[in-house]
Parts: structure tokens; C-alpha cells; sequence
């Protein structure tokens, strides 16, 4: 598995998991709605400010990314619609219900849905181990939710936090389909739709912006949790596949458990602990797979950032280009066997046989 995938997928979800207890912080004073809003309006103003100094200090012989395309604009608004605008408002009404420790870890529930929608609705490949460490998930959620307590389950607020979980879930799958584009452009056109839409809401239920800090450090957490987060976890989709890049990104309940323990002194007692140890196995599972057999890459013409340090990238060029570019390349059929994930260049279909085993004998 290359690093450079990994790093960014756990830097990506480090950031996300800083957004639930510090959001916990924020919605007391700002409604859900608008927070939301806010939030992604800071997407939309970090990386526009990044996207500028990029431009201006960098050489632009040649492309590093490749420009949205017309036809990637349905998968983008589907992105929006479901990641940008349903997902968070969820989000952080499901915070008024409860604490800022169980969201945290409920966020877990995001590379859950991820995968299931990858495997069953984009046919990605899924062996033994992707479904253990689903199972793992799933049972760590069912003990985040529990109140021992009370001794019930708190219902709406895991509810409506599962239901962000599962449209996020819905936006990163939409979103594998643009991952070999540029992901500063796709974040920031997400960033501006989705936080005029919410504010515009936010709005018309009856709130009145006045600024303020609550509002800096909306637009600051937004910059960071969702703007610089999502580019890291686009980038990554396109390395690691959806279901693999989601469940990664499992690792950001731990950081937002330990932000709300330090800031909001939240606990929920011993069933912390358990909830804990599933997640870890889960993450277990998925990190030391191995995929490996013969497969075959047909023939296409098509536009992405790439290097030739792979085994998939092997035409000339007129000129001596190293690193990073972007141009309209064709790929020659090729049958190869070699340890792969369903990246960019393997979304091939997997015969019943091959689905059973991640680990090669």
C-alpha cells in the first residue's frame, strides 16, 4: 500500500475528527443549520486563498491536476448535494442531541457506509476482511450508542449522526468517480454551493448573521476539518479506492474522542471501551490487506495527474517531463498480476471466486 496514500487519508481524518467536539462548541451559540452553512463557506475561503498563492508562486508550464470536465459536474452535484448539504446539517443537529464524546466516535460509521455503498451500488471488490472489519464497526457503533446509565439507547441523536454518516457516505462514492481530477477545484466549488445553500436556510429559519469569534472559528474549523481535509481525502480516493479510503478514515473517531475528553471533560462510560477496541480490530483488518491476481486493464484514452513510476504509465513524450503532470494519455490493454487496490486504474470486476480471498496463498 503506498504511503503517501495512508498519510493523507490519516492526516485527512485527524482534521475531520477535530470538527464534532469543537462543532459541540459552536452550535450552543449558532444553529445547526447555519453552522453548517459556515462551515462550509470556510472550505470555500481557505482553499480559494491557497488556490491563488498556489497559482501565483508556482511554475505553470505544465498542469499538476487535471480540470473538471463537463460530464464530472452530475457527480459533483450529487457530491454537494448529499456531503455538502444534507450530511453536516444532520450533523450538527444531531449534536444538540448528544455529547460531542459520542459523535466523535460515531463518525466512525462514515467509512461503514462508504464501503457498503462501494461494494453493492459500484462494485467494488470485498473479501473476508473488508466484511469482518464492517462487522467491527458496526458492533463499536451499537455500544457508542447505549447509555448504561439510563439503561437505553439515546435514539435521536445517534439517528441523525448515522444519517450524516450515511449521505457522507453517498458524497465519497460520488466523488471516487472525479477523484483523478483536481481536488483543490472540486473542494472549492463543493465549499461555495454548499455554504450559500445553508446559509441561505439558515437564513430563512430566522438567523441573523453578526460576526463574531463563534463565527472566525467556524469559518477557521471549516477551512481545516472539511476544506484541507477533503482534499486529502479525495486524494486519497483516488489511490486507495472508496471502501478502503472510508474505512481508513475510521481513524478520526479516536482523535475527536480525545479533543472532546481534554475540552468538553465528556465520558460515557465503560462501554468507551469495548466500542474502542472493535474499531481498532476493524482498522486492523483493513490495513494489512492484500489483494493480489492476474487482471486485465483495457484499452482507454483519458486525462489525469500521473507520474511514470508506476507500472500503468509507460507511453513517451515529445519532451523530458519528470513528476507530477497532467495530459490527455492512452493506456494500451495490458494483463499483469501484481498487489493492488480499486484505485483509479483498478475498477476491474471480480469473479465470485477472487471476492472470497484478500490474501493470496
Amino acid at each position: 500500500m503506498d504511503k503517501k496514500f495512508l498519510t493523507a487519508i490519516l492526516v485527512s481524518a485527524s482534521l475531520f475528527g477535530i470538527s464534532a467536539p469543537i462543532s459541540k462548541i459552536l452550535v450552543r451559540n449558532i444553529p445547526p443549520v447555519a453552522l453548517a452553512g459556515l462551515l462550509y463557506l470556510g472550505t470555500f475561503i481557505g482553499l480559494s486563498i491557497y488556490f491563488l498563492v498556489r497559482k501565483l508562486i508556482t511554475n505553470n508550464s505544465y498542469k499538476k491536476e487535471a480540470p473538471l470536465e463537463k460530464k464530472d459536474f452530475i457527480w459533483l452535484a450529487g457530491a454537494t448535494l448529499a456531503g455538502g448539504i444534507m450530511a453536516p446539517i444532520s450533523m450538527m443537529t444531531g449534536l444538540t442531541f448528544i455529547s460531542g464524546f459520542s459523535a466523535s466516535l460515531l463518525l466512525n460509521l462514515e467509512g461503514l457506509a462508504t464501503a457498503i455503498i462501494a461494494v453493492f451500488f459500484f462494485g467494488e471488490n470485498a473479501g473476508k476482511r473488508l466484511w469482518l472489519a464492517l462487522i467491527c464497526m458496526t458492533i463499536a457503533g451499537v455500544f457508542i450508542s447505549w447509555q448504561p446509565t439510563l439503561g437505553n439507547f439515546n435514539i435521536a441523536g445517534p439517528l441523525l449522526i448515522v444519517f450524516a454518516m450515511i449521505c457522507w457516505g453517498i458524497d465519497n462514492n460520488l466523488t471516487r468517480n472525479i477523484s483523478d481530477k483536481d481536488p483543490i477545484q472540486i473542494a472549492i466549488i463543493k465549499g461555495f454551493v454548499a455554504g450559500i445553500v445553508s446559509l441561505s436556510l439558515g437564513t430563512a429559519l430566522g438567523w441573523r448573521m453578526s460576526f463574531n469569534s463563534g463565527i472566525l472559528f467556524a469559518l477557521l474549523l471549516g477551512a481545516l476539518s472539511y476544506g484541507i481535509s477533503l482534499v486529502l481525502f479525495i486524494y486519497a480516493l483516488k489511490g486507495l479506492g472508496a471502501s478502503r479510503t472510508g474505512l481508513f478514515f475510521s481513524f478520526a473517531p479516536f482523535i475527536g474522542a480525545i479533543v472532546s475528553l481534554v475540552i468538553l471533560k465528556e465520558w460515557i462510560g465503560w462501554v468507551m471501551f469495548p466500542a474502542i477496541v472493535f474499531m481498532i480490530i476493524g482498522i486492523w483488518l483493513i490495513s494489512s490487506e492484500k489483494h493480489l491476481h492476474l487482471h486485465t486493464h483495457k484499452s482507454t484514452i483519458h486525462t489525469h495527474s500521473h507520474t511514470h513510476t508506476d507500472e500503468h504509465h509507460l507511453h513517451k513524450h515529445p519532451e523530458t517531463i519528470s513528476g507530477q503532470h497532467t495530459h490527455q494519455h492512452t493506456h494500451n490493454e495490458i494483463v499483469h498480476t501484481h498487489p493492488h487496490l480499486p484505485d483509479t486504474h483498478h475498477r476491474h470486476k471480480h469473479p465470485a471466486s477472487e471476492e472470497k480471498e484478500d490474501i493470496p496463498k
